[in-house]
């Protein structure tokens, strides 16, 4: 199951991928459900868990906002905006589970996860940046748990 859920994780980042491409150049024909069984089918044999995948790119397409808006604050010296397309698009998803996905996927699974996806189609550095910064975002997790406990 686990090697179908990174291969899932794989599906859902080169979807979320061309979502992001296409509507950065100005494409108004985007259907996400096209583009997801487009890339579904390329791994039919292999990813049996389709709603895992669809609930990652409806979740992270859904959030959107409010991930970059919590992404800002974890790498200041970096832009949204200027962070390539395919880390800001592993950081989302890499967030996304860390933020809502938790009783699904451990924590540390969703940043491995994440910082492999980095590793394989990012940049040479991209894992160590998705790994500072979702470390940084658990960490803050982990830290508004401690204070909400003290309260």
């Amino acid at each position: 199951m686990a090697s179908n859920r990174h291969l899932g994780r794989i599906v859902a980042l080169q979807t979320l991928y061309e979502i992001e491409f296409r509507q950065e150049v100005g494409d108004s024909g985007i259907n996400v459900a096209d583009i997801l069984t487009r890339n579904l089918e390329k791994y039919k044999s292999s990813v049996d868990d389709v709603e895992f995948v669809r609930g990652l790119i409806n979740g992270v397409t859904t959030h959107k906002a409010e991930l970059d808006d919590k992404l800002r604050p974890l790498a200041p010296e970096w832009p949204i905006e200027q962070i390539s397309r395919i880390d800001r698009t592993v950081l989302r998803l890499g967030l996304y589970e860390l933020l809502f996905s938790r009783a699904a996927v451990p924590p540390k699974v969703a940043i491995n996860e994440a910082v492999e996806l980095a590793k394989t189609f990012g940049s040479d550095n991209s894992g160590k940046f998705v790994n500072g910064v979702l470390g940084t975002a658990y960490r803050s997790l982990q830290e508004d748990a401690d204070e909400d406990k003290q309260l």
